[in-house]
């Protein structure tokens, strides 16, 4: 992963020394709180309904077992005791004290971490795949590529005050695990017929109060011209995207109103300006920021043939079956640590949970790890046999539930329990369902499923691209839940289609129970709840939901 130079490490020490006296300043009452406001977002720092919120950057998702242990030492210092994975990959804390966050951040650089411009109007952190560089199914290493795309946009000027947040995805395997196509900016690493590299892109994706799939405006941009057309398309969106009203400020409004043809055009048009100049990607830049992708030190092996200890234990087969991934190296399997077990907010870890996985990592995965868009933790690059010792240790953490890719997998936004924007609550919902079908065996025949809860239409759940989406609304004052189907962030994505009115929260397991069933019953033989969605349609669902309340 990279590794800060001293211009990098001397650039955050800096960032911090100014967001202190910013802070002093503001508790002396020297700045009000408009002017406080995008100095702390600035910094990560947001007021939530009952604290403040940290929202430390993990840059594609990537940590070290260093890093992952002062993540632990802050949370027990400064918060209580917890972090929470978000599903821009990064970390979040909930309640640290303002006067506190200097302190914070003094030490998340000295670990080569910040919450620089994890929060406010401008380029988000940069999300990929969390199995980049190692899945089998990977065309393309696409982490250099965030790298690159991470360092252009870090404290760019023209990028500090767009119309709304932005945010850029970059995907390199054969499935899209990075979500690319409901992104601002989603780019896919591709080759050409003559076998040179470049990038097919897309713009005007994005979920929230207008879910919008977004729309390729180039099938292959030369590699060298990423940044200048990167550029571009952020001038085209500064100059004409809407600042009059932040409902449609984002730059999904403005592709669908230009066209995305009309939109291309204009990119286009920025390019005859930019192409050439000092934007321009050169082999020896993509080599200074790949040498730090290079592969760890595997070593030569066989895969491992898993059946009889399987058929020993039927609890390792199963979890291995979900919770493991196929690896590009012979004799090496990636593996998910799943943070969604009953009871737990889905993405929380405790301070002892954040130094238990820094110890796997460094014993297990070459002292580093990753952290998912579903809210997850990842261990890359594991030996195969050492694969049932780890879950052995996995299961004495509480990191071994075997779900995921399943129902109670799911997304799940912190909601009304930490968010003044929410107008519900999400966890309560996500532990009710998880306790309906909590059973394993009936959770291995319902097979794949997405399930994705909001709490507002601000979509930090990502409830449209769910199979099954969850939005909580606010009806007189009391909490409700509409349900959508038929959603997907994967390749070909999809937004979800509403059920029908929503359902008060102690009806919502019987709702998702119903739905389950008409699948059950609907689908044919190897039939994912999506697939089955596709083929039969709404109807059934809502027949069989809406019919025990006439």
């Amino acid at each position: 992963m990279y590794v800060y130079d001293e211009y990098d490490q001397r650039i955050i020490e800096d960032r911090v020394k100014q967001f202190r006296d910013q802070t002093r300043r503001y508790l002396a009452g020297e700045l009000s709180e408009e002017e406080f406001r995008p100095l702390r977002l600035q910094n990560g720092l947001y007021i939530q309904r009952f604290a403040p919120m940290l929202r430390v950057a993990v840059p594609y998702g990537q940590l070290t077992s260093r890093q992952t242990r002062m993540m632990a030492k802050i949370a027990r210092d400064f918060d209580k005791g917890y972090a929470h994975i978000s599903t821009r990959q990064n970390v979040q804390f909930n309640w640290p004290a303002v006067e506190d966050i200097p302190d914070i951040l003094a030490q998340l650089a000295t670990v080569q971490m910040h919450a620089i411009q994890t929060s406010g109007n401008c380029l988000r952190n940069v999300t990929t795949d969390q199995f980049a560089g190692v899945a089998a199914d990977e065309l393309i290493d696409p982490r250099p590529w965030c790298e690159i795309v991470r360092q252009w946009t870090t404290f760019h000027p023209e990028f500090a005050y767009l119309p709304r947040k932005f945010k850029i995805a970059v995907n390199g395997a054969s499935s899209d695990r990075a979500a690319i196509e409901v992104h601002d900016i989603g780019l896919e690493p591709v080759h050409n017929a003559a076998g040179e590299l470049g990038f097919r892109v897309l713009v005007g994706g994005g979920l929230g109060r207008t879910p919008v799939v977004g729309s390729f405006i180039n099938e292959f941009l030369p590699w060298q011209d990423l940044l200048s057309y990167l550029d571009a398309i952020l001038r085209v969106y500064n100059r004409y995207g809407r600042r009059d009203n932040k409902y449609k400020a984002r730059i999904k409004i403005l592709v669908k109103a230009l066209t995305p043809e009309v939109f291309a055009a204009k990119v286009d048009a920025e390019m005859e300006h930019l192409r050439g100049g000092s934007t321009t990607l050169t082999e020896a830049e993509l080599q200074r920021v790949a040498k730090h992708f290079v592969d760890p030190d595997y070593k030569a092996l066989e895969n491992v043939d898993y059946s009889a200890l399987e058929a020993e234990h039927p609890g390792f087969a199963r979890w291995r079956s979900r919770n493991t991934l196929a690896h590009k190296k012979p004799g090496y399997v990636a593996v998910t640590l799943s943070l969604k077990p009953t009871g737990v907010a889905p993405g929380d870890l405790t301070d002892k949970q954040l130094d238990a996985v820094a110890d796997l990592a460094e014993r297990y995965s070459f002292a580093q790890l990753r952290t998912s868009h579903e809210q997850n933790i990842i261990l890359a690059d594991v030996e195969q046999s050492r694969l049932h010792a780890l879950w052995l240790e996995l299961r004495e953490g509480g990191f071994a539930t075997p779900n995921v890719g399943l129902l109670t997998d799911i997304i799940c936004c912190p909601g009304g329990d930490f968010c003044s924007l929410a107008n519900a609550k999400s966890i309560p919902i996500a532990e009710s369902i998880q306790r309906r079908f909590d059973d394993l065996d009936y959770l291995f025949d319902i097979g794949e499923l997405d399930l994705n809860i909001s709490g507002c239409m601000n979509a930090c759940g990502h409830h449209h691209v769910g199979h099954i989406g969850i939005l909580g609304v606010d009806k007189k004052g009391e909490e409700f839940y509409q349900v959508s189907l038929g959603g997907s962030a994967s390749r070909d994505a999809s937004l979800g289609k509403i059920l029908g009115p929503s359902f008060a929260q102690e009806a919502m397991p019987d709702v998702i129970e119903k739905l389950i069933d008409v699948y059950v019953e609907k689908r044919t033989e190897d039939e994912r709840f999506i697939d089955t969605y596709q083929r039969i349609g709404i109807d059934p669902f809502k027949e069989r939901v809406y019919a025990a309340n006439h």
